[in-house]
């Protein structure tokens, strides 16, 4: 059997909104995304369509080394690479292209955060929040078993994910791939 890896992508970078959560989260990582590759330019999540407007949520392709990373230098991450077989890769690539090709109708779920906070998860029609979509695609794709809805899941919940491998823990700006820049 083959195996590949993906790579999720925990960060704290500083923003009002990054900041709000950190104080009521079990961890200093609130954003979760999900990357195919190692070079880290394009990650997957739900968070800020327009980094200088923390209003304009919605799916997102990040990258590790612009946007609101590069807007807050001390942002810092910690970098899992998780082992899958080709049917899970398949499935995962298969889940992210579906919201990427309707990338337009999704909105970030601000609503849902605070139902992680109380305990009750608020689904809603093609809103999500990092965690909620990460954990979803993960989930269907059969990578993470849990018994959490993915609207209450937690970014400390992900760490739970089987077959990782811890890569990167520290600043953004001191990742070995910024050096080369």
């Amino acid at each position: 059997m083959n195996y590949i890896y993906v790579y999720l992508i925990f960060s704290k970078t500083g923003t009002w909104l990054s900041r709000a959560l950190n104080i009521f989260s079990d961890t200093k990582y609130v954003h979760a995304s999900i990357s195919f590759d190692d070079s880290f330019s394009k990650m997957y999540s739900f968070g800020r369509t327009n980094p200088s407007n923390p209003f304009s949520g919605g799916f997102v392709e990040e990258n590790l080394f612009d946007g609101v990373y590069k807007n807050n230098p001390l942002s810092e991450c910690i970098i899992y690479k998780v082992k899958i077989t080709d049917k899970q890769y398949d499935c995962l690539l298969k889940e992210v292209q579906l919201f990427q090709s309707e990338k337009d109708k999704y909105r970030y779920n601000f609503l849902g955060l605070f139902g992680v906070l109380v305990n009750r998860p608020l689904k809603r029609k093609d809103h999500y929040f990092c965690t909620q979509f990460v954990s979803e695609i993960l989930i269907k794709s059969e990578i993470y078993y849990t018994q959490k809805m993915p609207e209450l899941i937690k970014p400390s919940d992900l760490f739970l994910v089987h077959n990782k491998e811890l890569i990167y823990e520290g600043l953004i700006t001191n990742h070995p791939l910024t050096q080369c820049s």
